[in-house]
């Protein structure tokens, strides 16, 4: 699951702190459910885990679609922003490629239902996957250009086919409980890797 981040969005002016922290909450509470039973998951559900009445959600969020797009969005910039703090903290930039990746997969998982959502017609959704690719490409570009520099992986890899591999991975997740991607996205991580030697 994507851990709680730092708000995705700066405060509009004249925004509490308080509504702000509390609208984060309830978005990290809606994906936290969206990876369990998928965006259909009944608002009572979300409201629960939230510890809000669901009158709360739907003042944040008067439809099913606000509410969705607002987690992905929400989702979209938790990995943005982890890309850099990663580069920073990480004790190599694959270790933060790595942890990134990690996340990603995360993010993924939390989009369980949703392939279904962006179908459906809802104006609000067609945005989603232009906004997902201008916030995350390149982040994961800048990834994969200081591990390259630092001669940990293999150079010229565009981040467009890790990001659509790693996806590729986790397709059948939410359908079979014995497929686990994420040994796969290790096979794929150590196959980008340079020995050491």
């Amino acid at each position: 699951m994507v851990a709680a981040s730092q708000p995705a969005q700066v405060p509009a002016r004249g925004r509490r702190a308080d509504a702000v922290r509390n609208e984060q909450a309830l978005l990290d509470a809606a994906a936290a459910v969206f990876v369990t039973s998928g965006v259909d998951a009944p608002i009572r559900e979300i409201a629960t885990r939230a510890g809000v009445g669901i009158g709360t959600i739907y003042r944040h969020f008067p439809s099913r679609a606000d509410l969705v797009i607002a987690v992905y969005r929400h989702q979209v910039e938790v990995c943005a922003e982890a890309g850099p703090a990663l580069l920073e903290a990480a004790e190599s930039p694959f270790a933060a490629l790595r942890q990134w990746v990690d996340l990603f997969a995360d993010f993924l998982v939390t989009k369980h239902g949703l392939a279904n959502a962006l179908q459906s017609g809802d104006s609000g959704f067609q945005a989603l996957h232009t906004y997902f690719l201008d916030r995350l490409l390149p982040v994961c570009a800048q990834l994969l250009q200081a591990s390259a520099d630092a001669g940990e992986i293999t150079s010229g890899i565009q981040p467009y086919e890790l990001m659509r591999g790693v996806g590729n991975l986790c397709i059948g997740h939410d359908s079979d409980p014995r497929y686990d991607p994420r040994r796969l996205i290790e096979l794929l991580l150590q196959g980008i890797q340079r020995s050491q030697r």
